[in-house]
C-alpha cells in the first residue's frame, strides 16, 4: 500500500512538472509573422519526381522517412515544394517543418519572383571539399538544397548553384496537425507533420486517458517517443514550437481504439 501510494505521488509530481513546463511556454495566441530577408546560396538534388528528397530507395519503391522523418512528402501534403537545410539551419532536427520564401538574385540564370518551401531534410556536410567549392552545406554556411521542381521555379536548373535571398515565413496548412503512430505496445513514437505557423517543434508531451502528461523525447527529426504502454487509452498531445515557444494542445485527438500505423489530426499552430 505504501509503495503504491509513493508511486502515485511520484506520477502526480511528474505530471504537474510537465504541465508547468508547457504552461510556462504558452503565450497569448498571436500569428507567427516570419523573419527578415537574408542571403545564402541554393542548389538542388534529385529529379522532377523528387523521390530523392524523401530518401529514395535504390529501386525507387516507397522511400524511407528521411532526416526529418516525414516519409512520403506527397501523402503528407508537402509535395515537391521542399528543401534540405545545411547543418546550421537543420539544427539537429529543430529546423524540420520551417517554411522559407526563397528568390534567386544576382545571377543570369535567375527567374523573377519567389517560391515557398518547407524544410524536410538535411543537406549533410562534405568534409572532402571546401565550403566555397562543393562543400556548400559545410558549417557555418547557410545553404538550401532544394528539390529540383522547387529550384526550377526560381532559376534555370542547369545553373547548379545560385545566390538567393531568403526569409522565414508562416507555414500555411490545411486541416490540423497530423500525428502518425508507430512503434509497438511498449514504445510509442509519433511522427508529427502539417504544423502551421512557425512549423517547427521544440518538444512534445502525451497524455493518455488514464495517465497524466508524459514528456516525450525526440527520436529523430519530427519523431517523438515515449516508453510506456498507452494502448486502450485516448491520447492528447502538447506540441511546442522551437521558434516561438508557443504550445498548442490537441485534446483526445486519438481515440481509445487506435492502432500502430494509423494517423490522426487535431489542433494547429498559427
Amino acid at each position: 500500500m505504501i509503495l503504491a501510494l509513493v508511486a502515485s505521488i511520484l506520477l502526480a509530481i511528474q505530471a504537474l512538472a510537465v504541465a508547468a513546463v508547457y504552461s510556462s511556454s504558452y503565450s497569448t495566441p498571436s500569428r507567427y509573422k516570419g523573419g527578415l530577408w537574408r542571403y545564402a546560396h541554393a542548389t538542388f538534388y534529385g529529379e522532377y519526381d523528387a523521390l530523392e528528397t524523401m530518401g529514395k530507395s535504390p529501386d525507387r519503391t516507397p522511400p524511407p522517412r528521411g532526416a526529418c522523418g516525414y516519409g512520403n512528402l506527397y501523402s503528407q501534403g508537402y509535395g515537391t515544394d521542399t528543401t534540405a537545410l545545411s547543418t546550421v539551419l537543420f539544427n539537429s532536427g529543430y529546423g524540420c517543418g520551417g517554411c522559407y520564401e526563397i528568390s534567386c538574385t544576382q545571377s543570369k540564370h535567375c527567374y523573377p519572383g519567389s517560391t515557398i518551401v518547407t524544410a524536410t531534410n538535411l543537406c549533410p556536410p562534405n568534409w572532402y571539399k571546401p565550403s566555397n567549392n562543393g562543400g556548400w552545406c559545410n558549417p557555418p554556411r547557410i545553404h538550401f538544397d532544394m528539390s529540383k521542381p522547387a529550384f526550377s521555379k526560381i532559376a534555370y536548373w542547369r545553373a547548379g548553384i545560385v545566390p538567393v535571398r531568403y526569409r522565414r515565413v508562416p507555414c500555411r496548412r490545411k486541416g490540423g496537425i497530423k500525428f502518425e503512430l508507430k512503434g509497438n505496445r511498449w514504445w510509442l513514437i509519433v511522427f508529427v507533420s502539417n504544423v502551421g505557423g512557425p512549423g517547427d517543434i521544440k518538444r512534445m508531451a502525451v497524455k493518455g486517458s488514464k495517465t497524466g502528461w508524459l514528456p516525450m523525447s525526440r527520436n529523430w527529426g519530427v519523431g517523438f517517443q515515449v516508453f510506456k504502454s498507452l494502448h486502450g487509452q485516448s491520447l492528447s498531445f502538447m506540441v511546442t514550437s522551437f521558434t516561438t515557444g508557443k504550445t498548442v494542445t490537441a485534446y483526445d485527438v486519438v481515440p481509445a481504439n487506435w492502432r500502430i500505423g494509423q494517423a490522426y489530426s487535431g489542433g494547429q499552430m498559427v
